[in-house]
């Protein structure tokens, strides 16, 4: 008889400003919600209704460390403000939306945009441009009771001291209790999930060497090695 014993997947769990952890579930992040990023994208800004893509939970990372992933040479930064939810349920109205909220985190969605391009001209789903291995650098989690909630701010990206990303919270296209509102409608929202909400215009590459850093207005800064 075999002694194989079958483990236990490890749960993810991001630091809480303050003290203790909180266990990720799933990670949903929102594309083109920014009018001038969705421009830059080739896209039309108005306002279609959101999609969404999900990164796995073991694709958060608080190392402070960004490993250049393979198979790729044109991996962009991609700021972001996350959204911690700490409950959630299904058909939520957008006036009860901010009730779940537990707090909020900085965050980097880094994409292989070469591989992302391929994919969209095959018309294919395009997660291998997106959920690799520590493709999300994410801080700490800041509950809403010590910050409020985000909904204006400055959000910037520099990358060796440059800028390179800048806009405001209030640009969001479709805003945060809008966005928990109509995730409920498609999926069973739940304490654990994470929200990336979408990144500013001025998305570009990174090399080995480089260092990220993202600041938004309640939130303080992180900065992230590329390595």
């Amino acid at each position: 008889m075999s002694d194989f014993v079958i483990p236990t997947p490890p749960v993810t769990a991001i630091p809480v400003a303050g003290g203790g952890s909180f266990p990720v579930r799933r990670v949903y992040c929102i594309g083109r919600n920014y009018a001038a990023h969705a421009i830059e994208m080739g896209h039309d800004p108005d306002r279609e209704a959101p999609f969404f893509f999900q990164k796995n939970p073991n694709n958060l990372d608080t190392s402070g460390e960004f490993p250049y992933p393979p198979h790729t040479s044109d991996v962009h930064h991609e700021a972001e403000l996350t959204v911690v939810l700490k409950s959630g349920g299904t058909n939520i109205p957008v006036e009860q939306a901010m009730d779940h909220v537990y707090g909020y985190a900085l965050s980097l969605d880094m994409t292989r945009r070469d591989l992302q391009g391929e994919m969209k001209k095959a018309g294919r789903p395009w997660e291998i441009g997106k959920a690799f291995e520590r493709s999300a650098p994410i801080g700490h989690i800041h509950k809403v009771e010590d910050v409020g909630h985000l909904d204006s701010g400055a959000i910037t990206l520099k990358v060796n001291g440059e800028l390179r990303q800048e806009g405001d919270l209030n640009q969001l296209i479709w805003k945060t209790p809008e966005m928990i509102s109509y995730l409920s409608e498609y999926f069973e929202l739940a304490a654990g999930d994470v929200i990336m909400t979408g990144t500013p215009s001025g998305v570009g590459p990174v090399v080995k060497g480089d260092v990220m850093e993202i600041a938004v207005a309640g939130l303080g800064s992180m900065s992230v090695n590329v390595t």
